[in-house]
C-alpha cells in the first residue's frame, strides 16, 4: 500500500518535459515553447520574460540572473553569471559626498547603482542554445507572451496584491511607501491603492520596451534606445549609471562548483553567488546520518541551523566579486575542511550569529527539463520587493537595488568599488546522478536560500519524500532579511509545539511565522526518475507557482 501523502497538491508527473516556476502563466509560456519544439533554454527565456511582467515585485528586466545549463548530448554542465557590475562612477567617496556615510540607500536612484544583467544573460544563453543545443525558436517569438501580458494585461495574483498592499501600509516609510516614486504610482497602483487579485494590470511602457528588445536583441537594451532612456532618466534624477556602464556590460560563463553527497553530486555557482554556502552546507551534512533523526525533528533542525551558522561565517568572509577577493574555494569545499566543520557542530555548543546587513529575498527561480534531457536552473531577481522602487522613465523597467548590499566600509570584503559585482544571494542548484540531472531546484529567500534547498534536497534524497511533499513541508530560516530584520531562527507555525520549546532550550532565538509564510521562500523543483525518465515537478503553495509537463 502506498504511504499517505504529506502534501496538499500532488507531484506533477510527465513523460517528456517539464517547466516549474512561481507563476502559472509563466510556466504555461515555457511549456508552450517546449511543445513547439523549443529546448530547455528557450523555454526558460520565455518563462523568465513572462515573470518580469506578471511578478514585478519579484523580478524585472532591470535585475540580474544566474544560470545552470545542462547539455544532455555532451553530458556537460555550464554556469552563466549574468549579474551586473557597479557603475564606473560608483565609489565610497561619491556616496559620502552625498551624505551617506553608513550605508547605501535601499531605495531610489542611488540604490540603482549596478547595471541590470538579466537581458544579457538571456541573450548569452540564447546564443548558446542556437550554437550548441540546436535551438530553432526565434528570439522575438520567445518574448511574445510577455509582450501580450504587458500590453493587453494580466489578472493580478494574490501574492502581488499582498506585497503591494503591505508596502503601502508599512510603518517603515524609508524602506516601503514606494508610492513616493511617480513611476511606481503610475504603473503599480490603481487609484492610489494596490491592485486586487483578479483585477487586470496593464504595463504599456514595458510592452513597448519588450517589443524593442524583440526587434533589437540585447543591444537594444545596452547600447540602443532602452539604454538611452534609462540613462537619460537617471541623469535627470542624479543617478550614477552611465551609457558607458551599459555598453560595457557582459555576462560571464563560469565553471560550476560541485560537492559529493551520498552518491550524487550537487552543483551551484562560484562567488559572487552564495552557492558556495549551499555546497558547504551539504558537504557537512554528508557526514551525518540524517535518517536517524527524522525530517522535521529537533535534531535535524538544530544540526542544519548550527551548520548554517558556521558555513555563513566563511560565506561572509569570502563571497564577493572574485576579481577583487579570491576565495580559497578548493580548501573550503575539501573533504578535510568540511569534516572539521562537522566535528565542530557535532561537539555541540552554540555557534555565533551573523554580521552584515539584512539581505533581500525577492526573487524568482524556474526550472526546465526538455524532451532531450537538457535542463536549466535559472534564478532572477531585483533584490528587495520592487527593487529600488524606481521605474526608469518611459521604459516601464523597474531597476534593481542589488548594489545597495555593497558596504561603505573600505575594509569590508564587499566594499563598493567601480566595476565590481556585489555579494549575491542568488544561487541556482542542480543535483546530478551518474553524470545526468536528477534534481533541478531553486528558491527565493535571501539568507534562506541555502537552508531551503538543503531542506528540499535532504528530504528527497535522505528521506524519500516526493517533490511536492518536500516543497510543502514545514520550513525555517536562520538569519534576517529586510522584511525579517531581527537575527533569529524563524519557523513556520506548523511545527509542533515541542519543536519550538526544544530549540529554545538549545539556545536558539525563535520567532514564529504564520503557516505557509512566503518569506520563508517560494521553492520549485523537478526530479528526473533515473529508471523511467519521468519528470516529477512541484511548485510552492507559498506563491502562485505551477509545475506543468507533457
Amino acid at each position: 500500500m502506498h504511504r499517505p501523502l504529506r502534501s496538499f497538491r500532488p507531484t506533477i508527473l510527465a513523460p517528456k518535459a517539464m517547466v516549474t516556476s512561481p507563476h502559472y502563466l509563466a510556466s504555461e509560456a515555457g511549456v508552450s515553447v517546449l511543445r513547439d519544439g523549443g529546448n530547455a533554454v528557450e523555454a526558460a527565456i520565455a518563462t523568465a520574460a513572462v515573470l518580469c511582467v506578471v511578478y514585478p515585485h519579484m523580478t524585472s528586466i532591470g535585475g540580474d540572473n544566474f544560470w545552470l545549463i545542462y547539455d544532455a548530448r555532451r553530458r556537460q554542465l555550464h554556469g552563466l553569471n549574468a549579474s551586473g557590475r557597479a557603475g564606473g562612477r560608483c565609489t565610497i567617496e561619491l556616496y559620502r559626498e552625498r551624505g551617506h556615510t553608513r550605508a547605501i540607500p535601499s531605495r531610489g536612484v542611488l540604490a540603482a547603482n549596478t547595471v541590470p544583467g538579466a537581458v544579457d544573460g538571456w541573450w548569452e544563453a540564447y546564443r548558446y542554445s542556437r550554437r550548441v543545443l540546436n535551438g530553432r525558436i526565434r528570439w522575438a517569438t520567445l518574448l511574445d507572451e510577455a509582450i501580450r501580458y504587458a500590453e493587453k494585461g494580466f489578472p493580478v495574483a494574490a501574492v502581488l496584491e499582498s506585497a503591494t498592499r503591505e508596502n503601502l501600509e508599512s510603518h517603515d516609510a524609508e524602506l516601503h511607501h514606494l508610492q513616493r516614486f511617480e513611476g511606481f504610482r503610475r504603473i503599480f497602483l490603481k487609484q492610489g491603492r494596490a491592485f486586487r487579485a483578479g483585477e487586470v494590470m496593464v504595463q504599456k511602457d514595458l510592452g513597448r520596451t519588450l517589443r524593442e528588445l524583440a526587434r533589437g536583441g540585447r543591444n537594444a537594451f545596452y547600447a540602443g534606445p532602452i539604454a538611452r532612456e534609462i540613462v537619460r532618466f537617471l541623469a535627470r534624477e542624479a543617478g550614477v549609471l552611465t551609457r558607458e556602464d551599459f555598453a560595457g556590460h557582459r555576462s560571464e560563463w563560469v565553471r560550476p562548483l560541485g560537492v559529493p553527497y551520498r552518491g550524487y553530486r550537487i552543483f551551484s555557482l562560484p562567488p559572487n553567488s552564495q552557492g558556495l554556502a549551499f555546497l558547504m552546507l551539504m558537504g557537512v551534512l554528508s557526514h551525518f546520518d540524517l535518517r536517524s533523526f527524522g525530517d522535521s525533528s529537533v535534531e535535524y533542525l538544530h544540526l542544519i541551523v548550527e551548520t548554517t551558522k558556521r558555513v555563513f561565517q566563511d560565506r561572509d568572509r569570502w563571497v564577493t566579486d572574485p576579481r577583487f577577493v579570491k576565495a580559497p574555494i578548493s580548501r573550503l569545499l575539501s573533504r578535510p575542511y568540511l569534516q572539521e566543520i562537522a566535528r565542530t557542530v557535532a561537539r555541540g555548543g552554540h555557534i555565533g550569529g551573523l554580521g552584515g546587513a539584512p539581505s533581500g529575498g525577492d526573487t524568482v527561480w524556474l526550472g526546465v527539463v526538455d524532451e532531450a534531457g537538457n535542463a536549466v536552473s535559472l534564478i532572477q531577481s531585483i533584490y528587495f520587493e520592487f527593487g529600488s522602487g524606481i521605474v526608469a522613465g518611459e521604459t516601464g523597467v523597474i531597476l534593481q537595488n542589488r548594489g545597495s548590499f555593497f558596504s561603505l566600509d573600505p575594509t569590508h570584503v564587499n566594499a563598493l568599488a567601480p566595476k565590481k559585482r556585489t555579494f549575491h544571494t542568488l544561487m541556482p542548484a542542480m543535483v546530478l546522478r551518474g553524470g545526468r540531472p536528477y534534481l533541478v531546484l531553486g528558491t527565493m529567500g535571501g539568507q534562506g536560500q541555502p537552508q531551503t534547498l538543503a531542506a528540499i534536497a535532504t528530504r528527497i534524497i535522505d528521506f524519500g519524500l516526493e517533490v511536492q511533499e518536500a516543497i510543502e513541508a514545514a520550513r525555517w530560516m536562520y538569519g534576517r532579511s529586510w522584511v525579517l530584520p531581527e537575527l533569529a531562527l524563524y519557523l513556520e507555525g506548523r511545527f509542533p509545539e515541542d519543536i519550538f520549546r526544544s530549540l529554545e532550550q538549545r539556545g536558539h532565538v525563535i520567532r514564529r511565522l504564520p503557516a505557509w509564510n512566503e518569506w520563508l521562500g517560494q521553492a520549485q523543483a523537478i526530479r528526473i526518475d533515473p529508471k523511467s525518465g519521468v519528470r516529477e515537478g512541484g511548485a510552492d503553495p507559498r506563491g502562485d507557482g505551477l509545475a506543468i509537463g507533457f
